[in-house]
Order: structure tokens, then C-alpha cells, then sequence
């Protein structure tokens, strides 16, 4: 049997199959690494599992506390949200696109004030990192949501005033552990009585939050409201702009700012009482008749 440098011919011919098959093999390796990297990003994942995260109960601050350890405040709905049937329940982070934000609360300056954001963990780690730098150090000051309409800034602020909560709700994908982020105000959980200021969030499912926005003024004002008060200083304080609702909201929640001025709030209940309207008791509240002055 004719050789060639030492090797037989059908030898040569096996170690040509082996190389050209090794080579084959590499190239599908390296495709398929190619398509995992594109297919890790937040957006490939999203679609992946769209019909999962639908149907994750959406619980409120005040269930997160308590499952936490806390004390849930009075003022946050303890139920489970319903969960959501629109295909357009997940948002884009611009600036951090493996985020998906399912719910945002700002205020009327584009504050940030509740945000609920789902990601692999180490993309959230990143960028609960990047909220505590500076800009030259790739830090974020503010965001945008990316919407079907538009792009809306966030401003994050102080970020020593946010308060996180965070949740594991996938841990064996093929794209690693899935979290789930809440970053709030710290005036949703406790309000600042200091400065007579509280922020409540409350699902937009329910219509009538009345019950729950007294508990909230009764949480926070310095002042003695007695319970049957109730509708007379609500309408008092919408109308002078102390109990306002939040005017940018996305998702399942709606937010409620409470800013009391003490002195001015002060004066309005003494002069609702000395008219009548105000009285110690339901019965003289429903009689109408002024207090007596006593001597």
C-alpha cells in the first residue's frame, strides 16, 4: 500500500474527515454562542416568557412589607392585583435595556416615586449601582421609558430617599435567575411627619379610595380629626391642593400625595367648627348649629 510522509493513505483520508469534522463542529459552537448572547438581552426574554409574567400576582407595598417583616401601613391595599391581559404591560428602560418596567408612579416635576422594574439579577444589581454614581462614572440621575407614544424622563433625585424591595421570581431559566424589582419613595411606606407629607399607592382598579386616603390623613396630620370629619376635611384639603392625585402613572397603581400646611389647615378646621360645620358629635355635625362659646 503506497504512504505519504509515514501514513498510509486511508490514514490520511480518516485524519481529513476528523479535521474537516472538528472544524464543522466549531463553526456550530460558535453560532450557537452567537444567538444565546443576542437571545440573553432582557427583550428576547420578555417574549420568552410574556405569558408567564402576565399571569404573576402583582402584589402592593403593603403586602410586600409584611411578607418582608414590616408592619404594613394602613394606607396600602393588602390584596393581591389582578393580573393584566394587555400585550402592552412591559416598558423598555432606554438607558438599561435588559430592564422591563411593568409599572412607574412620578410626580408632577417627573420625579420618580414607585418603579417596578423585572431583569436577570445582575442586571438589577447594575443598576441599583449606577443610581449611587455620578454621570462621569456612567451613573444614572434619570431614565426614560420607552412607550408606544413617546420616551418619558424619570428623574431619580436623592436616591438615599428610595427604599427597594426585591423578589426572586424565576430561578432556573435558561437565561439565569429572574428578579423582580420594586424601588419606591420612603414616604410610601412611613409618612414624614416632621413635614406633614405622605405619599400613598393604591391599585386604579378600585374606585373609591376614600377609606383609604382618611387613613392616610389621620396617619400624617398633627392635628385630633374626629372619624365622622371625614368627608368635610377631605373635600377641604382637594380643595386646597394638600391631597392630590399623582399625574403619571404606569400600570396597575396610582399615586396620592399628601402635603399638609399645618398653620393654614389650622385655621380653615377652627373656622369649619366655629360655623358649625364641623361638630363634636354626628348629631350636632347633622343640627348644623354652631359651638357655644364658653366664658
Amino acid at each position: 500500500m503506497a504512504s505519504r510522509d509515514g501514513f498510509s493513505l486511508p490514514l490520511t483520508g480518516l485524519l481529513k474527515q476528523a479535521t474537516s469534522h472538528v472544524r464543522r463542529r466549531c463553526r456550530q459552537h460558535a453560532q450557537v454562542a452567537k444567538t444565546f448572547k443576542a437571545t440573553v438581552r432582557c427583550d428576547a426574554l420578555v417574549v420568552l416568557f410574556a405569558k408567564t409574567l402576565t399571569g404573576v400576582p402583582f402584589h402592593p407595598l403593603g403586602a410586600v412589607t409584611a411578607l418582608a417583616g414590616g408592619a404594613a401601613s394602613v394606607f396600602f391595599e393588602d390584596i393581591t392585583m389582578p393580573a393584566s391581559t394587555s400585550p402592552n404591560v412591559l416598558y423598555r428602560i432606554d438607558e438599561c435595556p435588559d430592564l422591563m418596567a411593568d409599572g412607574c408612579i412620578g410626580d408632577e416635576h417627573g420625579n420618580l416615586v414607585f418603579l417596578s422594574v423585572w431583569a436577570r439579577d445582575t442586571a438589577v444589581q447594575e443598576f441599583l449601582a449606577r443610581l449611587t454614581l455620578g454621570r462621569s462614572e456612567q451613573g444614572l440621575d434619570q431614565f426614560h421609558l420607552v412607550t408606544d407614544q413617546a420616551s418619558i424622563p424619570v428623574f431619580v433625585g436623592n436616591p438615599d430617599n428610595l427604599e427597594k424591595r426585591t423578589t426572586r421570581a424565576f430561578r432556573r431559566t435558561l437565561f439565569g435567575s429572574m428578579s423582580h424589582l420594586w424601588l419606591f419613595d420612603k414616604r410610601c411606606v412611613k409618612p414624614d411627619k416632621a413635614n406633614a407629607s405622605a405619599l400613598a399607592l393604591l391599585p386604579r382598579t378600585v374606585t373609591d379610595h376614600t377609606e383609604r386616603l382618611w387613613a392616610l390623613v389621620r396617619e400624617t396630620c398633627p392635628l385630633p380629626l374626629l372619624d365622622h370629619w371625614r368627608d368635610a376635611v377631605l373635600e377641604l384639603l382637594q380643595s386646597r391642593d394638600m391631597l392630590t392625585r399623582l399625574p403619571f402613572a404606569l400600570g396597575p397603581l396610582e399615586g396620592h400625595r399628601l402635603a399638609l400646611d399645618v398653620p393654614a389647615l389650622t385655621t380653615a378646621l377652627g373656622e369649619l367648627i366655629r360655623n358649625g360645620t364641623l361638630g363634636v358629635s354626628q348629631v350636632e355635625l347633622a343640627s348644623g348649629k354652631p359651638l357655644r362659646r364658653v366664658a
